[in-house]
């Protein structure tokens, strides 16, 4: 065999070694877990030292937001490219001969990469002849290699991100998940169910943790006080605005009821959730006095939905009260409301997701169509007829989602 057949023989065998390395190199990198940053510097010492390669820059698209991942020999030219007017439009390799970004003529090839139909990198590559003089073989007959190197090492970066993400997102979930058992422990773990009130509640949370709140107080064997509320927004800062809320209206009512009145703890919690929320939220709430033996019924309506009062023969609309809480520092004016309680009366309060929830027609539920459930079912045990009405709710909204936390709390007085 001549000379220089053998030679070239053997460079060629040479090449395939190189290359055969190379890739068990990046593959055992990525089985044994190496960080994104030690991926990139085995890839750049490939490329720079063994391939000759001394002008590069590598985009990559992170969460589509298009990075520049590495680059060297090309200082500033990749702040001036931009993916999406330059390079998307490019699905296999490519000569760059004339381009009216002048930072893009500054390179030879363009190198697309694709997973499926997904453009994960565009690799760009210059400086070819100086390259030619020092690579291991003919740079532009590696392109294919190249192309395929740099597949191997942008699908592993994004599995690595992937899996990051994946990791984060069961920790959130997982933090959430106690976040919404300590939230339901602050609602009533029990309601009372004797011979002068029947109460039951049910909640449906728009995500793990909301911003609807009820509660139920005894204070001795003739007096309770009850409320429901609902934070404006939802989710995490919603539920740690309520939390807060909880803690200061069970403070004020344990130990300062007997000395508080209903306008100065509606004062003190407008303070409260002012101090809280700096501003960016407010609270409805409705909060209610009821003596067993005098049947007197007082309460205090914060901008929030008006419960229903089926008193006897009539409805009643328990409106008075004054603007939300946190609206502004001081509330212009609080009006205490007060009512007589007629034997087997049924209140019911409710947040707005309850009468605001939509159909597929795009028709609300509205106070309407919970009064006649009430109306007609008016017999029922209270928690039955709380489940009728969250079934209702279901059959109204037919295949839709709940588009708000959703609450209520049904009170019977006998």
């Amino acid at each position: 065999m001549p000379e220089h057949k053998l030679n070239s023989l053997l460079q060629r065998l040479e090449l395939k070694e190189f290359k055969l390395n190379s890739l068990l190199e990046v593959t055992t990198a990525i089985n044994e877990n190496f960080s994104i940053d030690k991926l990139l510097k085995i890839y750049e010492y490939i490329l720079r030292e063994q391939l000759g390669i001394t002008k590069l820059a590598l985009f990559n698209n992170d969460t589509d937001k298009w990075v520049t991942l590495l680059r060297y020999g090309a200082k500033g030219l990749a702040k001036k490219i931009s993916v999406e007017e330059d390079l998307l439009h490019i699905k296999e390799i490519t000569v760059i001969e004339s381009s009216s970004n002048q930072a893009l003529n500054s390179f030879n090839i363009v190198i697309p990469v694709f997973h499926k139909e997904h453009p994960l990198a565009f690799l760009l590559i210059g400086d070819l002849q100086e390259a030619e003089a020092t690579a291991t073989s003919s740079t532009v007959n590696n392109m294919p290699f190249i192309q395929t190197l740099t597949n191997i090492i942008m699908v592993a970066i994004e599995n690595k991100r992937f899996a990051n993400k994946s990791i984060a997102q069961e920790l959130t979930n997982k933090e959430l998940e106690v976040a919404a058992q300590m939230q339901a422990m602050l609602l009533p773990s029990s309601l009372p169910s004797n011979n002068r009130i029947e109460v039951g509640a049910l909640y449906e949370s728009l995500q793990l943790i909301g911003g609807d709140y009820y509660d139920f107080i005894q204070l001795n064997n003739e007096e309770y006080v009850f409320c429901i509320a609902d934070v404006s927004g939802k989710g995490i800062p919603a539920a740690m605005l309520m939390s807060n809320f909880q803690a200061n209206l069970r403070a004020n009512v344990k130990y300062n009821h007997n000395q508080l009145s209903m306008e100065d703890l509606v004062i003190e919690l407008n303070k409260n959730v002012n101090y809280a929320a700096q501003g960016e939220k407010f609270i409805t709430f409705f909060f209610a006095y009821y003596n067993c033996t005098t049947r007197v019924l007082k309460y205090v309506n914060a901008g929030h939905n008006h419960p229903i009062l089926f008193n006897g023969s009539k409805t009643e609309d328990l409106s008075t009260g004054c603007i939300g809480l946190g609206m502004f520092e001081e509330i212009p004016k609080i009006e205490v409301g007060e009512t007589i309680i007629e034997p087997n009366s049924i209140l019911i309060c409710f947040t707005d997701g309850l009468v605001e929830l939509e159909n597929t027609e795009g028709e609300q539920f509205e106070t309407e169509r919970l009064i006649k459930i009430v109306s007609e079912n008016h017999h029922l045990k209270i928690n039955d007829l709380n489940k009728l009405i969250f079934l209702e709710l279901d059959r109204f909204k037919g295949d839709l989602k709940y588009l708000d936390d959703t609450a209520i709390l049904s009170c019977r007085f006998f």
